[in-house]
């Protein structure tokens, strides 16, 4: 179904998706039901359900968990359609909630939660669950974009440490190539790491509000300022000797193993706090000893900033048991239980440290939270799908193409201006 004909639909199907007045919040909830819809499967639903169950346990209410996986945008566009949408989603791309909040599917979020969002997270999650000045959702559970996984035994056996600049990178990873190991792995089969990496460089060298006009598409991807971050991406990807051979045909999990499984390939991988349990399914490694990370390192003197990912918490109905869910989620005591099982970052600064199960975990938590105001979301998930979410096609094979090329600078740059430019129909 076309964008524009899918969102008129909505509209029309708005008015059944209202679920009912509002209850009053006197209402005994032992005889609610609440239906949320979300990504997870597996361990994480299993996690998830257990914030379900201390939810239940708090109010009454009953809560029927639906998991949709990666087809989610899918589910809940039929179930929105169909006059059956849940009370609450989880939905990772901001992009899907602006659309469904437009289209009059959402319900804005209660005063009550509103002031919980204010408090417990840093100003720009407001900002990102905002549409026209209005808050529709929060990220309940965050990803951290910005890590560098390391094996220690490589770095400890050229008496590397771990790098705070670009150039010292640079350094670090000749010095690591000499020894006959690549200095990276890198999964290039998936375009959607390759955005991650543009992402950090940019977001360093060009800066905050940059990164949120280029999101936007308001300055063109021919802009000098992605001239910059290419050409900073170029010094590490166009060093033959520094990655290892068959990037474009490695995939993500494969470029955690090249690293940590025996034989070893490379010293380094790129990518969210999810590297993790790769690691911890895949190998023999043991996180937080022989395989360790760290921060996106500063470019040209750049300040500490984070790419995040995360699954923002909306709700389709306001009735009271939808509002109490929302308000259990927005608050500390919601994440606790899942921090404490494994497998979850959240930006809510008022969850302690001490609720994650590990100093690995706490220290990528930690760096979402101090960056404060210079965290930014993940620009392909905010990009239209077309763009940003699309294999072989949009930013993902452009970047791709760059990787493969990476001295065509100009031809990668006005060839991701005019695939924007389609997918923002401008």
């Amino acid at each position: 179904m076309m964008k524009k004909q899918w969102i008129a639909l909505l509209a029309l199907t708005a008015a059944a998706c209202s679920g009912g007045a509002a209850v009053s919040g006197s209402e005994d909830l032992k005889n609610q039901t609440v239906e949320v819809i979300g990504p997870w499967t597996g361990d994480e639903q299993k996690n998830f359900e257990q914030v379900l169950k201390a939810f239940s346990a708090k109010t009454g209410a009953e809560v029927k968990y639906t998991p949709a996986g990666d087809e989610l945008p899918t589910v809940l566009q039929t179930r929105v359609s169909g006059g059956t949408p849940p009370n609450v989603a989880l939905i990772a791309q901001p992009g899907l909630v602006a659309q469904f909040a437009r289209a009059g599917a959402l319900k804005p979020v209660s005063g009550e939660v509103e002031k919980a969002v204010t408090e417990h997270n840093a100003a720009v999650w407001k900002q990102l669950g905002s549409v026209d000045s209005k808050l529709y959702g929060f990220t309940f559970k965050a990803a951290n974009k910005s890590a560098f996984w390391y094996s220690d035994k490589a770095f400890k056996q050229v008496g590397a440490t771990p790098p705070g600049t670009w150039d010292d990178l640079i350094k670090t990873s000749k010095a690591i190539a000499e020894t006959g190991l690549a200095a990276v792995s890198v999964g290039g089969a998936d375009g959607w790491t390759l955005t991650d990496w543009f992402e950090n460089v940019y977001l360093r060298t060009a800066g905050p509000d940059n990164y949120d006009k280029l999101a936007r598409h308001e300055i063109p991807w021919t802009d000098p300022t992605v001239r910059k971050a290419l050409e900073e991406l170029a010094k590490l990807w166009g060093d033959p000797t520094l990655i290892d051979g068959g990037a474009l045909q490695t995939e993500f999990p494969k470029s955690v193993i090249n690293v940590f499984g025996e034989p070893a390939k490379a010293a380094m991988v790129f990518e969210a706090d999810f590297v993790a349990s790769v690691i911890t399914t895949n190998t023999q490694a043991k996180v937080g000893q022989d395989a360790k990370f760290f921060p996106f390192p500063s470019v040209a003197g750049s300040k500490e900033a984070v790419v995040a990912g995360g699954d923002m918490a909306v709700q389709f109905k306001d009735d009271k048991a939808t509002t109490e869910l929302m308000k259990f989620l927005a608050s500390p005591e919601s994440g606790q239980t899942w921090a404490g099982l494994g497998g979850f970052l959240s930006p809510n600064k008022d969850i302690p440290a001490s609720a994650y199960p590990d100093e690995v975990t706490q220290d990528l938590a930690r760096r979402i939270v101090d960056a404060g105001d210079n965290v930014r979301f993940d620009m392909s998930d905010l990009a239209p799908a077309a763009f940003g979410g699309t294999k072989g096609a949009g930013e993902w094979k452009d970047l791709q193409d760059f990787l493969a090329d990476p001295k065509n600078v100009d031809g990668i740059m006005a060839r991701l201006e005019v695939n924007a430019a389609k997918a923002y129909g401008k």
